[in-house]
């Protein structure tokens, strides 16, 4: 009789494969490399040399930003799957995957069934990814460097997560046209911060004009309504936090929010949502005010308690949810 296929990963299966990753490390060691992380995460200097450069490099990154860079993408790909149910990827390339995040929270998305190709420049992080899935899902770790030079097979989704801002603006730029010349579906990531919305943006404008429509998180494939400067469009996701992540993070609270911009875009039809919550919903006496995105730009919403059910639904919407529900 054939084993039974393994679970498809969870949170809760990522975060077992991170505990006791620092045994063994010297407590101020993996606090050096968690603070220079941090200052090459905030910074602003793009790089053509890979950030992590050893073991414990590796290691700390994994504690430090594994949880909620897999929460970030997770929320990213249910919107995908929100506008095309019935789509299922059978391969995937995750560009600059470093340790798996992104890969992990595909398996998971789809119950493990696409075959994936992580692609980085840090071997470190390769062999550390290799070790944390350890076969939970069907994937090859390659060594590639992440630039314009980068050439890919043809492959039903791309990840692109938390990558965009190591590369200058002409790798950035060479890196997107080639997932959107061979992928089915192309799904980026990165902080959500003022400038990574524009890393975002930017990236959208090449996907829309190489032919793609997009499908997550706006209603339409058209110019952004936000002014530049203004605002910025992102969303949040909540992170529960192992004893490790508080350990290294040096937080007390059991989560924590990581806020994050993406896109996702497709070759293939979609049905995005009619409008999206670009805000928390404030929920006052007897109403409810949402800020939208909808095909005609940015609105706000207040939905009373006359509306019935909907007034419900709108008590229960949260940041990134689209609107109206099903």
């Amino acid at each position: 009789m054939n084993a039974a296929p393994p679970p498809p990963p969870t949170a809760d299966a990522l975060r077992a494969a991170l505990a006791g990753l620092l045994d063994g490390l010297p407590p101020r060691q993996a606090a050096q490399a968690v603070e220079r992380l941090i200052a090459n995460y905030r910074g602003t200097t793009p790089t053509d040399a890979p950030v992590l450069r050893d073991r414990s490099d590796v290691a700390a990154y994994a504690a430090y930003r594994m949880p909620a860079t897999f929460e970030a993408v997770r929320a990213s790909l249910d919107a995908l799957r929100d506008a095309a149910p019935d789509w299922e990827p059978a391969t995937h390339t995750d560009i600059g995957g470093g340790t798996g995040a992104a890969s992990w929270a595909v398996a998971e998305a789809w119950e493990g069934t696409a075959r994936t190709t992580v692609l980085d420049w840090a071997e470190p992080a390769l062999a550390l990814g290799r070790e944390l899935a350890d076969g939970a899902f069907d994937a090859e770790w390659r060594r590639a460097r992440i630039s314009g030079s980068l050439t890919l097979d043809d492959t039903d989704l791309v990840t692109v997560s938390y990558v965009l801002k190591e590369l200058t603006e002409a790798d950035r730029r060479a890196v997107v046209a080639e997932a959107a010349r061979v992928a089915r579906a192309v799904v980026i990531v990165e902080p959500g911060t003022p400038d990574g919305y524009e890393r975002i943006i930017a990236a959208r404008t090449l996907l829309v004009e190489a032919g793609l429509t997009v499908a997550a998180p706006c209603p339409h494939s058209g110019a952004c309504p936000i002014e530049p400067g203004t605002d910025w469009c992102h969303f949040a996701a909540r992170v529960s936090r192992s004893s490790l992540h508080r350990q290294v993070k040096g937080g007390s609270l059991p989560y924590e929010d990581e806020k994050f911009s993406y896109v996702a875009a497709t070759r293939f039809p979609v049905d995005p949502a009619a409008a999206r919550v670009v805000r928390r919903p404030q929920i006052r006496k007897g109403q409810v005010l949402l800020d939208l995105c909808g095909p005609d730009g940015l609105a706000r919403e207040t939905v009373t308690k006359r509306h019935g059910t909907l007034y419900k639904a709108a008590r229960d919407a949260e940041w990134g949810d689209a609107w109206p529900p099903e």
